[in-house]
């Protein structure tokens, strides 16, 4: 990394939280973009020094894109956006779509999200097979994390505005879900 370091953000999907950096070299017009540590864009002597850099991020290949603009004088602004949307609306939309839980099982720290659309489950950036049921009260999605049973239950909650309630339990008792 050089001292032209412009941007970082943190961006969380349901393979796990990603790390973008961007280098913006004023002065020759180079621009570099690593995702986690990995570079995935660069070009050097840009005679354009605003305009925009897309790239995809994560293992479904997530359409992300910086704007650069110019703000004043030698001055730029930088803005990322994943699909199409700021980032705070991004993050805003996927608490919508996405339930997380962080637990620690078996002195291993996991992370676990529920993509409420697909009903897909991902632990530590890993798609998890999954076994859904009906129930009485909703729905309960099956699976394993190394030797604890978890299911995640779908419920109403009664009221239309607050939706479906979803419920992480590990062997049997529940975890709180947190914000991201």
């Amino acid at each position: 990394m050089s001292s032209d370091l412009a941007g970082v953000w943190e961006v969380a999907l349901s393979d796990g939280v990603h790390r973008i950096e961007f280098e913006h070299g004023t002065t020759t017009g180079k621009r570099v973009i690593y995702v986690d540590g990995k570079e995935v864009v660069r070009r050097d002597w840009m005679f354009k020094l605003v305009g925009k850099e897309t790239f995809s991020v994560g293992q479904s290949d997530t359409k992300a894109t910086i704007n650069i603009d110019a703000v004043s004088g030698f001055a730029y602004e930088y803005t990322l956006e994943i699909n199409g949307k700021s980032l705070k609306q991004y993050m805003e939309n996927r608490s919508k779509v996405t339930s997380t839980w962080l637990l620690n099982l078996d002195g291993i720290d996991c992370r676990v999200v529920l993509e409420k659309d697909t009903m897909d489950v991902w632990c530590n950036g890993e798609k998890i097979e999954t076994a859904g049921e009906f129930v009485d009260d909703g729905t309960e999605t099956h699976f394993t994390l190394g030797d604890h049973n978890c299911c995640v239950k779908a419920v109403s909650s009664g009221k239309k505005r607050d939706g479906i309630i979803h419920t992480l339990l590990v062997d049997g008792t529940e975890v709180a879900e947190c914000t991201e």
